[in-house]
């Protein structure tokens, strides 16, 4: 595994980086545990149309705890319809650009370096409040649902009702008549299925 960076070793929890060589070495007094370095393109790659997906870390690497996933959303265009999770809390962190947010009746704009906490039972929406591209890192806990992101892209530009079951499947209530609405309000494009 390659690393770009020329700083010399250090030590990173079980791992020892050695970013001259470029390589990643198990520690070998406390090799036991799978530690791993995450590169920007490593992940499985979902595509939604305006917004793209990297899912990085997932249930099974962190024994249910949490998942993250780096999101990329085009300029001035919604990620999601309004939607209400009923088991998952996220918390999204602007790496670049500027991430819009309904949070229930409240709106926000976070600009790089800010997180956004959005609990479960709260009905809520993101979208790209720039003119340039969105990246963020979203943090989900518990992990699972990772794999409804991975759902959704296998049945991308399907039948709704596919993703009505999948919406079931996850605990997930989604108002897709809020589309149009979120769209003329806040001057969006949004991909649709």
């Amino acid at each position: 595994m390659k690393l770009q960076s020329n700083t010399s070793k250090f030590n990173h929890g079980k791992c020892i980086l050695d970013h001259k060589l470029g390589n990643v070495m198990k520690n070998s007094e406390d090799n036991k545990a799978n530690s791993t370095v995450i590169l920007p393109n490593d992940g499985d790659y979902l595509d939604f149309g305006g917004s793209d997906m990297y899912a990085k870390i997932g249930s099974v690497d962190t024994n249910g705890r949490f998942s993250v996933a780096h999101e990329i959303i085009a300029p001035k265009t919604l990620a999601a319809p309004l939607h209400y999770h009923q088991n998952e809390d996220e918390y999204s962190y602007v790496i670049k650009g500027r991430l819009g947010v309904l949070l229930g009746d409240e709106v926000v704009e976070a600009e790089p370096g800010t997180w956004v906490f959005k609990p479960r039972h709260q009905w809520h929406t993101y979208w790209n409040a720039g003119d340039t591209l969105c990246h963020m890192i979203e943090v989900i806990s518990p992990a699972g649902f990772e794999n409804f992101f991975r759902e959704v892209a296998e049945v991308f530009d399907s039948d709704i009702k596919l993703l009505e079951q999948l919406n079931e499947k996850y605990g997930l209530k989604m108002n897709l008549e809020s589309v149009p609405e979120l769209c003329e309000r806040f001057g969006l494009a949004f991909s649709e299925m």
